[in-house]
This record gives structure tokens, C-alpha cells and sequence, in this order.
């Protein structure tokens, strides 16, 4: 009865809550529009107030609407902003707050809201979407990145058209090495530069000029006089896209000076409260396939530039100066988990919170974002696997955003797995049980893996497990060797050799769920996507113990990849030593359609229809080769749908995960 209650509701998951079936305790498609997520909590430098960004499932608009909510630091209490907006920023002095928003049919603009009056204002008539906004100290001016449009390269010209005469469109002509770019399309000539424009409004001035991309995260110097940025103005910047370096651009003439100089990525400047210093993220580029961002601190004009993180040996994704300046509090992955530490210039690091949550809702990332107010008090996004990421403030949560209606559900128990791999190494490991999972009991089980391969799952709320846990199936999921989290050695363990020992891995991971008492050995599936999708058509192609599979956004071949993709220059570089053309058997031996000839598995292929990161070719590729080898098979394709928005819109993330367990149910044997 579950079983059809829930093909039912997924089926009219876009109609509204009325014309749905009646309510059901398991968690189903429909599901996905009730829910809500806090991201980007910014807290005013009083610590007073929090603004952040609350997202709403629109079931009529089929998307994850953005609204700005003020949240009361003392209280909880939540006022709403901006019924649609992003990014919100505080003014130095509290009393003001920009962002961006849209109106209907418009280019996103910059706003500008009075918090004391209520009174608001757009400050720029803008023909593309400002990003990166940052006030200047004295709260007069507001900089910002945004494309400014430019000519491509023009080769000839079509015959004069008649007047009224119905031609075909021009020519496309592509001159540039990344000419693509996934979730963004194909690339219209031009490039982002900075601009600045008074904070109550009035015609913005662009500050940087030339065919370079200019961005990142912008830092006013203490005196207004200059802003810090993070740029590749290399003259080969296209062929040498990881080396970008640390500018300062005078605010009067546009006088640009280089601050780093090092081969690798040098980027998100912050300048210290006191204006001697500059901290940045980067790393020196080995070309090898992870290499973690440490904390880098230089004097103000980029002498002495020093690594405050280097035994650390963590990811440092962000980084915040406290106000007296002799310390940065930064986030980082560690052991699954993404937390804050406060990091003295002395190098000393102490660990301040855990437990931060956000990003994907449909698979269990580590995630998160953090701001930190003048007191040091520290607002951040955090949760766990019964739910998604809410706001909190210093350890305590300020909002509760999913807890009435989730009071109804029935959600899948998270339980952690303890696995060994071949090596002695420990994985980390968990699996998700059905809702109404009896102990003692086996159930059907799917194996689900994680993307990148560098990143990492974390016992977080994931819509995708709870769907599939709702249909009767436990949802297995590990880190496996290459994951992030644990050291660049664990990462760098697959570093030009994967596939390879994380498929170890990861059937450790399936047999510990057996030996535990929960999974089924005679009922076992595969799935996963990105790097997940790679797995999973690597697995079929070494073991015959799954049912039936379901490769997402796989890459199938490494050499056509390699040169499909929407940055063409990384995969040759970071995942092998030489070129394509080079040492072909290198790329042939790690992909999966070598291995399609050993396939008895039924495998399903899923792909969205504008991925630009693991193309629709390598989908199509590898559905050929099921279908000419008579392997059940059938392809998916979800329209619209970039590799990084393959689950954007609610109703395609469920129509996603109902044909995997339609097709995983197919060959599901019934006990």
C-alpha cells in the first residue's frame, strides 16, 4: 500500500498540496516543496541581529524560492525582509542592509534597506547581476563584480539580408579555450570586472579593465583608498587556469598592483582590521588532484607572505578577521564534519564549533556557511540527518524551520557503520534504515556514493535517502580513499590512479552493512552520481553481486571527457600525467567503457540534458554499449538540468529519485 500511496503522490508532486493524495507518514516527492533551508547567515556587527537567506520550496514555480529574514540574537524572534533576495550584507555601522534581488523578468539588482525606517532603495540599474558586494569602511560606497558584455571574434559576414526576409540565425564563432560552462551555457564574449557605486545610489564607475576575469571575494583597506581582489591577469590565463594571484586596485585612478606572486591559486583577500595585513587562501599547485587551501597571512603591501595553517592539513574554505585582528576564525571538512576554529598569528589553533550544515538537500554533503560579529559571536548554518540545515548562534538554534511539519513524518534512523578497508584503513561509513525498520530484520540496500571524487558525505539531512528509505530500501554511504575531509594523504590516495583501491572501499563498506544485520546480500543496488556515477559503472563492470544499478552524470570514457568538458585543461592535468594523445592506455585503463564487456548488471543512466561537466556523450556512450551488448538499460534525461543543478527544481529531483526505485524495483526480489 506504501508502495503505490507513493508512486502516486510523486506522480502529482507539482499540483498543489489539495489535488494530492491524502497525507501519508512516510516522507514522499511531494515532500520536497514543504521544505525549508537557512543559508548565508550574516550577523550584524553589534551581534544584535542576523539577516539570512531562507529558502522556501514554490510549488508553483517549481524551484527553492529566496527570501531575507531578520532573526532577534536575544529572542529567536524572525521578522521578513525581502520576500525575494540573496546576499545579504551588513553596513559597518549596523544600520543599513544590502542585497540583491530581482524583479519579475528583470536582471537581479542591489538594494539597500534603512533597518531603523523600513525604507529601501535600489541602488543600480545593472544589465547583469552584481556579485561579491562589499561596503566600504565608511559605509559611502558599495563595490561590486559584474560581467560587462564584449565583442567576439567575427570571421567574414553573410550576404546582406533583404527587408522581411526570414534568414537563419548567424554564425556562432568560439575562439576561447573554456567556451562552456555548466549551469551557465555556452559563454557570451565579455568579462567580470569591479565596479563601485554610492550606497544611496547613483551611476556605478568600473574600476578594472581588460580580458582578464577579475572577482572573488573583495576587501576594502582601511582607509577606502583601495580594494583587494583575486584575479588570473596572466597573459595565458586561458591555458593556466589555476594560478590566479592577490590585486589591490586604487579606488580614484584604477592603478592595479600585483600583491603574490607564486604558481597556484591565491584568492579570497581579507584585509585586517587594523589594515597592515592581508590573510588569503591558496596553495602551491603540484598538479596534484587534491592539494588543500591553506591560510596564508602577508604584510599589507604582499611582503612576508606566511602559511598559518600548514599543519593543519585541512581545506580552509573560508576565512573571517576577529576585530582585534590578532586572530581569523576559519572553516574547514575534518573527519565529515565542518567546523570553525579561531587561528592565532602565531599559528595556534583552537576549535571553536562544530556541526555546521547546508548546501545540497538531496544528498548529504558536508556544508555550511558562518559570519562572525564584532563581539565575537559566531552565526552559522547547522542541522543533522533528521533535517535541514537551520540557523544557530554560538551552539544554540535560533530557528526551526521544518520542525512542525516534520512532527508528521516518519523519517529514516541514520545509524554509523564500522568499516575496515583491505588496508586496516578506517572508513567512515552510515547507513539510513527504513522508517519502519524492524531490528534483527534484512532489507534491501542501496549502496549510494558521493561525487568529486574529492568531497564528503556527512550524517546530514538528504531527500534522496529519505525517498528511497520511504519505499523500503536502507541507503548505505561512505567515504571512501580520495574523500576530503581526512588529509591530503587519504585524498591523494587516488591521485592519478582512479577508479581504483575506493571501489575496496566501498564494497567494505556493503559488507559491513551485511554483517551488521541490516542489508540484505541477495537484495543489493548501486547508484551514485558525478563521481558517484563513475563508481557505480566501474562497479557493474567488476562485480556481479548488485541487482541493478543507476549511473548518474557518469563520466564513461576519460578521454573524450577530457575534452568535452566545460574546463577542458583540468582533467588531462590534475586526473593523469600526460595528455590524451599521449598515453591514451593510461586514460582507457581508468575508464568504465573498458570494462563494459564484463557488464551483466541492469543499469540505468541518468543525465541532465544541459551537463557541461560530465556531458550527455558520455551518458549516450555508455547506453550504446549496454544496448549493443543486450544488458538492460534504459537512459534518462532530465531537461533543462546542468550537472550542478541536476536536482534544482523539486519536482525533477523526485521524478529522479521515483525512476532509480522504479528501476531498482524491477529487479528486486520479493520476500
Amino acid at each position: 500500500m506504501l508502495r503505490t500511496a507513493f508512486a502516486l503522490l510523486l506522480a502529482g508532486c507539482a499540483l498543489p498540496l489539495a489535488a494530492q493524495e491524502a497525507p501519508t507518514r512516510v516522507f514522499t516527492g511531494g515532500d520536497l516543496f514543504n521544505l525549508e533551508q537557512a543559508a548565508d547567515p550574516q550577523i550584524s556587527p553589534d551581534g544584535r541581529a542576523i539577516a539570512y537567506v531562507r529558502r522556501t520550496g514554490d510549488i508553483m514555480a517549481d524551484r527553492m524560492a529566496s527570501a531575507i529574514w531578520l532573526i532577534d540574537a536575544a529572542t529567536g524572534a524572525q521578522t521578513p525582509l525581502a520576500a525575494t533576495g540573496a546576499s545579504p550584507r551588513w553596513s559597518p555601522d549596523g544600520t543599513r542592509l544590502a542585497y540583491v534581488a530581482a524583479e519579475p523578468g528583470q536582471a537581479p539588482q542591489l538594494y539597500v534597506r534603512w533597518l531603523a525606517s523600513g525604507a529601501t532603495t535600489r541602488v543600480t540599474g545593472l544589465p547583469d547581476s552584481p556579485d561579491a558586494i562589499t561596503w566600504s569602511p565608511d559605509g559611502r560606497q558599495i563595490a561590486y563584480t559584474m560581467r560587462v558584455p564584449g565583442e567576439g571574434l567575427s570571421l567574414g559576414k553573410a550576404p546582406s539580408k533583404p527587408e522581411g526576409a526570414k534568414w537563419a540565425p548567424p554564425l556562432e564563432i568560439i575562439d576561447r579555450v573554456t567556451y562552456r560552462a555548466d549551469g551557465g551555457g555556452y559563454v557570451r564574449p565579455g568579462f567580470d570586472h569591479l565596479f563601485v557605486v554610492a550606497a544611496d545610489g547613483g551611476a556605478p564607475r568600473q574600476l578594472t579593465f581588460g580580458n582578464f576575469q577579475d572577482g572573488g571575494l573583495l576587501s576594502w583597506t582601511r582607509d577606502g583608498r583601495h580594494i583587494v581582489f583575486s584575479a588570473n591577469r596572466r597573459p595565458d590565463w586561458e591555458r593556466e587556469p589555476n594560478d590566479s594571484e592577490v590585486f589591490s586596485v586604487e579606488v580614484a585612478s584604477g592603478a592595479i598592483r600585483q600583491l603574490t606572486k607564486r604558481y597556484g591559486p591565491d584568492q579570497s583577500p581579507a584585509v585586517s582590521p587594523d589594515g597592515t595585513k592581508i590573510a588569503y587562501l591558496g596553495n602551491d599547485d603540484s598538479y596534484r588532484s587534491n592539494e588543500p587551501a591553506q591560510l596564508y597571512v602577508m604584510d599589507a603591501d604582499g611582503a612576508n607572505p606566511r602559511s598559518l595553517t600548514a599543519k593543519l592539513d585541512r581545506d580552509i574554505d573560508v576565512a573571517v578577521w576577529a576585530s582585534d585582528g590578532r586572530s581569523l576564525y576559519v572553516s574547514y571538512d575534518d573527519h565529515a564534519e565542518k567546523k570553525i576554529a579561531r587561528v592565532g598569528l602565531d599559528g595556534q589553533i583552537t576549535p571553536v564549533v562544530g556541526g555546521l550544515a547546508g548546501g545540497s538537500l538531496d544528498r548529504p554533503y558536508t556544508g555550511g556557511s558562518f559570519s562572525v560579529s564584532a563581539k565575537g559571536q559566531i552565526a552559522y548554518t547547522g542541522g543533522d540527518w533528521r533535517k535541514p540545515a537551520d540557523v544557530y548562534l554560538n551552539g544554540k538554534p535560533l530557528t526551526r524551520l521544518n520542525e512542525t511539519w516534520l512532527q508528521g513524518k516518519m523519517l529514516g534512523e541514520l545509524k554509523p557503520v564500522a568499516v575496515t578497508a583491505k588496508d586496516g584503513r578506517k572508513i567512515d561509513a552510515w547507513i539510513v534504515l527504513p522508517p519502519n525498520y524492524q531490528p534483527g530484520t534484512r532489507v534491501p540496500t542501496i549502496l549510494e556514493i558521493h561525487g568529486g571524487p574529492h568531497s564528503a558525505y556527512a550524517p546530514v539531512f538528504s531527500t534522496d535517502y529519505q525517498l528511497y528509505a520511504a519505499s523500503g530500501y536502507a541507503v548505505v554511504y561512505a567515504n571512501p580513499r580520495g574523500s576530503t575531509s581526512y588529509g591530503a594523504g587519504f585524498a591523494n590516495l587516488i591521485d592519478k590512479n582512479y577508479p581504483s583501491e575506493d571501489y575496496d572501499d566501498l564494497m567494505a563498506a556493503v559488507d559491513a552493512a551485511i554483517a551488521q544485520g541490516y542489508a540484505d546480500p541477495d537484495n543489493l543496488f548501486v547508484t551514485g552520481g558525478s563521481g558517484g556515477g563513475v563508481l557505480t559503472s566501474w562497479i557493474v563492470g567488476k562485480t556481479d553481486r548488485f541487482k541493478a544499478a543507476a549511473a548518474q552524470k557518469p563520466v564513461i570514457n576519460w578521454i573524450s571527457e577530457a575534452l568535452t568538458m566545460d574546463n577542458t585543461g583540468f582533467t588531462s592535468r590534475y586526473w593523469f600525467k600526460k595528455q590524451p594523445w599521449e598515453d591514451p592506455m593510461s586514460y582507457w585503463a581508468h575508464s568504465p567503457l573498458s570494462l563494459v564487456g564484463n557488464v551483466k548488471t541492469p543499469t540505468l543512466v541518468v543525465v541532465g540534458a544541459e551537463d557541461y561537466r560530465t556531458p550527455v556523450s558520455e551518458s549516450e556512450q555508455y547506453y550504446a554499449a549496454l544496448q549493443i551488448r543486450g544488458v538492460p538499460t534504459a537512459l534518462v534525461k532530465v531537461p533543462g538540468a546542468s550537472h550542478g543543478g541536476f536536482t534544482a527544481r523539486p519536482s525533477q529531483s523526485a521524478a529522479k529519485a521515483s525512476a532509480i526505485l522504479a528501476w531498482f524495483d524491477k529487479y528486486r526480489t520479493k520476500k
